[in-house]
């Protein structure tokens, strides 16, 4: 008897979520289908990677994103340049709150990469996920009881440290969950820790998730996490292994039945593969163009609206 397709686990999770879940208020005010804790094991051995075929994940936009994260950055200006409008919404909520001004989210992107001095007022995310990644804010004494700024911790090139130097560690670990700064976040980090182990078999990877918008989000969040192992991998010269995905809070909003409903109704098929096709010096140097998917045939999109 053949295995089951990777995507089925995924979908088995969203049926019980939809059927089984707490339906509970929260801080979105739409309403949610949640149960508390899951776990799902992907292979990433011979270049797989764990698209969803069930419909159309958009790779390329995933990608540029974990590359914007890795410099650091967290002024949406560089996505919104690239056509990537994933991170707008939280911004140009906040600017219409504000200003009181109906504008669209055109026009509102349109001015952030048009305008310096409006993409730096109403562009800024606050310390987001690149800059805990690679700027986590050290401080250090200064006399009479106060403290300055120091030179922030680079968790990631720390990381590529570890698993080439001590590849038997148990601390391969780096988060976004800095306590500190959270209030000062558009959005707290959902793919919050990950943490990494080298065996016989190449690098694997568990990524706890507190949050997971298991119709929307979640696609990208195992796809960039995967991404990212086997980014790793290749700057350790060890295969990629396999990536264990922790979810939390693992919801789905009352208005993606729809979305919910088509998508249990199709059927997975499938096996893309991710191919990285230059090895640049160091793990913040790669480029959208050192990927390629391949085998990827997925079914058509499903639109939902994203709870803000």
């Amino acid at each position: 008897m053949a295995e089951p397709h990777y995507e089925q686990q995924y979908l088995d999770l969203m049926r019980r979520v939809w059927r089984e879940g707490d339906q509970r208020s929260d801080r979105t005010g739409v309403g949610t289908r949640s149960i508390f804790g899951a776990q799902l094991r992907f292979s990433l051995a011979g270049d797989a990677i764990p698209l969803l075929t069930t419909k159309r994940v958009y790779w390329k936009t995933a990608t540029r994103e974990m590359l914007w994260f890795l410099t650091g950055d967290t002024n949406i200006r560089a996505l919104v340049a690239q056509g990537v409008h994933i991170w707008t919404d939280w911004p140009l909520a906040a600017y219409r709150r504000a200003t009181g001004e109906a504008i669209s989210r055109d026009v509102f992107e349109a001015r952030i990469v048009g305008d310096d001095d409006f993409a730096a007022q109403w562009g800024d995310l606050g310390p987001v996920y690149g800059k805990q990644w690679v700027d986590w804010p050290r401080y250090e004494p200064a006399g009479d009881g106060l403290y300055r700024a120091g030179q922030g911790i680079n968790q990631i090139a720390a990381l590529v440290d570890s698993l080439r130097d001590d590849p038997g560690s148990r601390r391969h670990i780096f988060t976004g969950w800095n306590v500190a700064e959270l209030d000062s976040m558009a959005l707290p980090p959902c793919h919050m820790t990950y943490q990494f182990h080298v065996s016989q078999a190449g690098l694997s990877c568990q990524l706890y998730q507190r949050s997971c918008d298991l119709g929307l989000g979640f696609a990208f969040n195992v796809y960039s996490a995967a991404l990212l192992t086997r980014m790793l991998a290749q700057q350790c010269d060890l295969p990629a292994s396999e990536l264990v995905w922790t979810g939390g809070d693992v919801h789905l909003y009352l208005n993606h039945a729809a979305l919910v409903e088509e998508q249990l109704a199709r059927s997975p098929a499938g096996a893309p593969r991710l191919r990285i096709v230059r090895r640049p010096e160091t793990i913040f140097d790669y480029a959208i163009d050192d990927f390629a998917v391949e085998g990827y045939a997925p079914q058509a999109a499903i639109a939902a609206p994203v709870a803000v």
